[in-house]
């Protein structure tokens, strides 16, 4: 009696070549979705567009693109890693999408990973494409690459642990709700477009713990002062980042 013999053989496929499948599929349903198009491509570029073209709002002395590349940058990542994220796992926790992949041998972990790497990608395509009209509306940056990846990635990883937790917790509909409502107030309170120092002395204090305020100002003062390490906004974003994370695996539902 001879043993069969299948091609290919059956079983699961390695786990990092079902991340990265489960990567790609994530990045394709994302960049195909109308609604994650608009907050994640053309929301930020019309502001950016915008308000370096017309004298709007008062953004200090210098050129007004350089004080709002750097907010719309903040604003790229927000709304990749918190507000496209929740929205987009709450409907597929809803409709039983989360609780039929946790069943394949891809592990749950396996499945966050995939999904921060699609994250990631796109905030990849945002950042080359933002920074391609920056530079065409005569935006001049200084400062410490490093500085700047590490504000980056810090802030995907603050707003994509409160961008589960939410997805995680709350319906679909209250996520849907509730995360665009989110997206609305950091961006005219989080200053993205509009200075901090235009808000009174206590509400600066309590805007300045944001995620979005601290992302946003340490880049500011990265490329457009030329600063070094902002250790405070990244203490911030570092802070948000484990609360984040850790409470969205410690209270996510997967059904």
């Amino acid at each position: 009696m001879t043993t069969a013999t299948y091609a290919p053989a059956p079983g699961a496929a390695p786990l990092p070549r079902m991340i990265a499948a489960q990567a790609v599929l994530e990045t394709k349903m994302l960049l195909r979705n109308g609604e994650q198009l608009l907050l994640t491509v053309v929301i930020p570029t019309l502001l950016l567009v915008l308000f370096s073209s017309v004298d709007i709002v008062d953004t200090g002395k210098g050129k007004s693109v350089d004080f709002l590349t750097p907010g719309i940058l903040a604003l790229a990542v927000m709304s990749t890693a918190f507000t496209g994220q929740a929205i987009a796992t709450g409907f597929e926790r809803r409709y039983g999408v989360l609780k039929r992949l946790a069943s394949s041998p891809l592990p749950r972990w396996g499945l966050m990973t995939a999904k921060t790497v699609s994250v990631l990608v796109t905030e990849i395509l945002q950042i080359i494409l933002l920074t391609a009209i920056a530079f065409a509306l005569g935006w001049s940056p200084h400062g410490n690459p490093f500085a700047v990846f590490l504000l980056l990635v810090l802030g995907t990883a603050a707003f994509s642990g409160l961008g589960l937790l939410m997805a995680g917790t709350l319906k679909a509909e209250a996520t849907l709700a509730a995360a665009n409502l989110v997206f609305l107030l950091l961006l005219v309170g989080g200053g993205v477009i509009v200075p901090m120092d235009k808000y009174p002395q206590g509400v600066q204090d309590v805007l300045g713990l944001l995620p979005i305020s601290a992302l946003s100002d340490g880049l500011r003062d990265v490329l457009q002062h030329g600063a070094g390490m902002p250790w405070g906004d990244l203490g911030i974003l570092g802070a948000w980042a484990v609360v984040g994370l850790a409470a969205a695996g410690r209270f996510f539902r997967w059904e």
